[in-house]
């Protein structure tokens, strides 16, 4: 049986089950391609995120970062485990207040925010904006004058830290389109800004070296590098940084040959070298706060497909193909992502060769894995992609005029649909006829 999964994974007819939930039932229920989360991973990721700061004996915040996965069914789980969110566009903060998520645990992120998405911000009191640039910081402070309203606010410095992964999802590094950049003068200059204008509230700092980080070091370079900034701060402006926030980024296992630690074993030493930065200053202990997001829900997450066509060319890999594809997960195509499938009907079956798994679009690259080692299958079979909860969804499109999946929520051996799967009067709802004239 693959390594990612448990024995308590598979029931008495031999199948996967997901949150307690038959695989192959769910894949018949809702139909296919299907986006499937075990709910209870969820919370108990982010239940195992406190546990560590709570003995470090720190003040925090797990604020889980919902670009991975932003739905109003998803807002609600957070919100009832206690954790905050960031927001990245006026759409996922329009689904958080849709979700009834408490405003004042709400980051928001992004290093283009129009006047609309601040002014969205500013009238639902969200808990802290995010400054990204100087447009950014001018276009808030008219936005606050205009409202006669305040708001905190956090500085995104770009620390100078290129973490070791993909180099589309490196974003510490100085050239980088995020970010007050240090060495330049630009972060003092930011904060100087926030400082003198009293509508905005100053609340700490705030980096993201990147995704899929299997290494400590990047993390640690970051915790000291921001200490170092809040020690300056307070040296030169006498400004006491009430928070140092670190990001996320913590990596997953997404095929046998990936071993990171686990992602709470990252944060303790983020904590761990936080607390030692700030012994040799001056500094008294901010808040830390994290910003996970494949973390939580990337292993709670699993994508249901049916095999169809097949296509065999002697001296070649043969072509599985299914019933999804780039449309409901584009990460192999865009960043050559690897992930693991199972035969839903029975995982435990050996392995007898070794396919391309092919999507049904349009286009050569739509390969969801180039090796992928399966069991004999047919038509009709139900394959589980596992670890696809992170950017799957979130990322998918309607290319080829295709319909995306439905997306259902199964704990404690209960299924229940949170997105609807889209119909093809969905695809053209907004389209509207020409009328030449």
């Amino acid at each position: 049986m693959n390594e990612q999964l448990t024995e308590q994974q598979i029931n008495a007819a031999g199948h996967l089950t997901i949150g307690g939930c038959d695989a192959i039932e769910l894949a018949h229920k809702y139909g296919t391609p299907l986006v499937v989360y075990d709910v209870s991973r969820i919370r108990d990721q982010i239940r195992r995120f406190k546990k560590v700061f709570e003995a470090n004996q720190v003040d925090y915040a797990v604020s889980y970062a919902s670009k991975a996965f932003a739905a109003i069914a998803m807002y609600q789980v957070a919100a009832a485990a206690g954790a905050h969110i960031d927001v990245v566009s006026g759409g996922e903060l329009y689904t958080a207040i849709k979700a009834g998520f408490p405003m004042d645990r709400v980051s928001f992120h992004g290093n283009n925010k129009s006047a609309d998405e601040l002014a969205m911000a500013i009238h639902h009191h969200v808990g802290v904006i995010m400054l990204d640039n100087f447009h950014e910081t001018d276009l808030l402070s008219q936005l606050l004058e205009e409202n006669d309203a305040k708001i905190k606010v956090m500085l995104r410095i770009t620390p100078g830290i290129a973490a070791h992964t993909n180099k589309y999802i490196q974003t510490g590094q100085v050239d980088s389109k995020f970010g007050f950049d240090l060495a330049s003068g630009q972060a003092d200059e930011a904060l100087e800004k926030v400082l003198a204008n009293p509508r905005m509230e100053m609340l700490g700092l705030h980096a993201h070296i990147g995704s899929q980080i299997f290494e400590l070091a990047g993390f640690e370079g970051v915790a000291d590098k921001l200490v170092e900034v809040a020690s300056h701060w307070q040296a030169k402006y006498g400004y006491q940084a009430r928070v140092i926030n670190v990001g996320g980024g913590f990596g997953i296992r997404y095929v046998s040959v990936d071993h990171p630690l686990m992602p709470e074993e990252f944060v303790d030493a983020i904590i761990k070298a936080i607390k030692t930065a700030v012994a040799k200053t001056n500094l008294d202990l901010p808040a830390i706060w994290i910003e996970p997001g494949r973390s939580i829900v990337g292993p709670a997450g699993y994508n249901l497909y049916t095999v169809g066509s097949r296509k065999d060319v002697p001296g070649l890999k043969p072509y599985v193909t299914v019933d999804g594809g780039m449309g409901d997960n584009i990460r192999p195509a865009l960043y050559q992502a690897e992930y693991e499938t199972v035969l839903a009907s029975n995982p435990h079956a050996p392995i007898e060769e070794h396919v391309r798994l092919a999507g049904k679009y349009c286009e050569s690259g739509d390969i969801l894995s180039q090796d992928q080692g399966l069991p004999a299958t047919k038509p009709g079979d139900v394959l589980a992609m596992l670890d696809t909860g992170a950017y799957g969804y979130a990322m998918a499109s309607n290319y080829n005029r295709n319909p995306r999946p439905a997306v259902v929520f199964a704990e404690n051996g209960h299924d229940q649909l949170v997105i609807e799967r889209e119909s093809y009067a969905d695809l053209v709802h907004l389209d509207r006829p020409y009328e030449q004239q």
